[in-house]
């Protein structure tokens, strides 16, 4: 439901808590403020622009460290006090250079829990930190050729499990493509929201369908 922005309650010193969050991935990238001409100056330029409370002045973010936040969308909760700010980011959102400003646990023993982004970090690691033993700083060694071969063979292997009906078989066979296209992906350079990006701008479902359907017309 869209809403006339004078519905919004600014505090006291006139400002408003705006929740930035990476709408690609959904996580938390930070937590800042704005007074209502930051908020017009993000809606009619359509990159984040917040207020400083440490400064007491405007801040575009970016500005001087290049890693602009394009806004998507900006949505508030049920009291009207609060923001959500939906951005394609541009580098870290955080001045540590980290990519969220978040992730330091204050309460809770459970782990960090399973990501493809952890994952994908934890294979920029066998690259880069070459662990004796391990399959993936092989794959590594070995070059694009034995990166690209594996890739050839577990796309295969997903194709015989799933043309025989076979469910576990097929989501091992699938989990195994994954991880080796994973490891390409680092050879490659090539980034999770790389991916992403790319999905997120073709509407790859009706897109492949109109491809299939141009290709059985010839």
């Amino acid at each position: 439901m869209m809403i006339n922005k004078e519905e919004l309650k600014f505090d006291e010193k006139g400002l408003i808590p705006a929740i930035v969050i990476d709408d690609l991935s959904g996580k938390v990238l930070t937590l800042a403020y704005m007074n209502k001409e930051s908020l017009d100056i993000s809606i009619e330029e359509g990159r984040t622009c917040f207020w400083s409370r440490s400064r007491n002045c405007l801040w575009r973010k970016g500005e001087t460290s290049g890693n602009v936040q394009k806004i998507k969308r900006i949505e508030t909760d049920c009291d009207r006090d609060a923001l959500t700010v939906y951005v394609e980011k541009s580098g870290p959102a955080c001045h540590l250079g980290t990519d969220s400003c978040f992730g330091d646990r204050v309460f809770g023993d459970g782990g960090e829990g399973f990501s493809l982004e952890g994952l994908l970090e934890l294979i920029r690691g066998r690259k880069s930190e070459k662990k004796e033993g391990s399959y993936t700083t092989y794959l590594f060694e070995k070059g694009l050729d034995k990166i690209l071969k594996k890739v050839g063979e577990e796309a295969t292997e997903v194709i015989i499990a799933a043309k025989a009906e076979d469910k576990a078989e097929t989501v091992y066979e699938i989990s195994d493509l994954i991880y080796h296209l994973m490891v390409l992906m680092v050879e490659a350079n090539i980034s999770g929201d790389d991916i992403m990006k790319e999905l997120a701008s073709r509407h790859v479902i009706d897109h492949k369908v109109k491809q299939e359907k141009m290709t059985g017309d010839k």
